[in-house]
């Protein structure tokens, strides 16, 4: 591995590298903190398939690609006089430091749970009024959802045991039943809702990260999907043209495959 030395000249690189670009690249000029905006979101999630494939290569150069947008924003903001990268470093080390007043204080926490206990509270103190503000209004509602939980659980707000929240999940089932029943979308709407929420409340107790889940169930299903159309491409007949029961043969091969 490099040495701190080696990684602090290809830090230095990086950065001589992107004032060359933002000099001299017509693309790269006309670049704002906007632009990047949609660039960035697309490149983490690049880099979370990269990790959920555990391929350690594709998860190297994505997380070059993220290190270029910070260093890009941060150029962004020194033509602009408002900030640089060593603004955003020493904001990141500031916080972390006053967040993690059992390493550089005298606080004494027992486990991981009291930690994250600890950095909600430091944070009300920092001002913020609720808990939640830290929840990003633009994430993914699965995403917010999993956040939500886990910052009401900082501050206690919690259920004590797992078999509490499935007992909840089946009573939001059959809440969603009745509701189905009765024919009301928008109720069957709302339900659905709760159902949702209170299943993620569920992995969260089983140390299950839903939106991982999810996102390995769906890569399951394309591949099992994809093997089934190379399948009836062989026997040059278009899936439309298929029974269900000719289409589970291929299913089920590719299930055991």
């Amino acid at each position: 591995m490099n040495s701190r030395a080696q990684q602090l000249q290809a830090f230095d690189r990086l950065l001589n590298i992107m004032d060359d670009l933002r000099a001299q690249c017509p693309w790269d000029k006309k670049q704002t903190l906007e632009s990047l905006r949609h660039l960035t979101i697309e490149e983490t999630y690049e880099l979370g398939d990269a990790i959920l494939n555990n391929n350690l290569s594709e998860v190297k150069k994505e997380l070059g690609d993220l290190l270029l947008h910070i260093v890009f924003y941060a150029k962004i903001g020194s033509e602009t006089q408002d900030f640089d990268i060593a603004d955003v470093c020493n904001e990141i080390c500031e916080k972390l430091i006053h967040r993690h007043p059992h390493i550089y204080g005298d606080v004494q926490v027992k486990d991981e749970e009291e930690v994250k206990q600890n950095w909600e509270k430091l944070k009300l103190k920092e001002g913020k009024k609720s808990v939640l503000e830290g929840v990003p209004q633009g994430l993914p509602a699965l995403v917010k959802a999993s956040r939500i939980q886990d910052k009401a659980k900082g501050v206690g707000f919690d259920w004590e045991e797992p078999y509490q929240v499935w007992d909840k999940v089946q009573e939001e089932l059959s809440e969603l039943q009745a509701e189905v029943a009765d024919g009301n979308q928008e109720r069957m709407e709302a339900e659905f809702g709760d159902v949702m929420f209170s299943m993620i409340n569920y992995a969260r107790f089983l140390n299950i990260n839903p939106e991982d889940a999810l996102e390995r169930t769906n890569k399951k299903f394309i591949k099992r999907f994809q093997y089934l159309e190379s399948k009836a491409e062989e026997l040059g007949k278009p899936l439309s043209e298929m029974t269900l029961a000719e289409m589970d043969v291929f299913w089920n091969q590719a299930k055991k495959l």
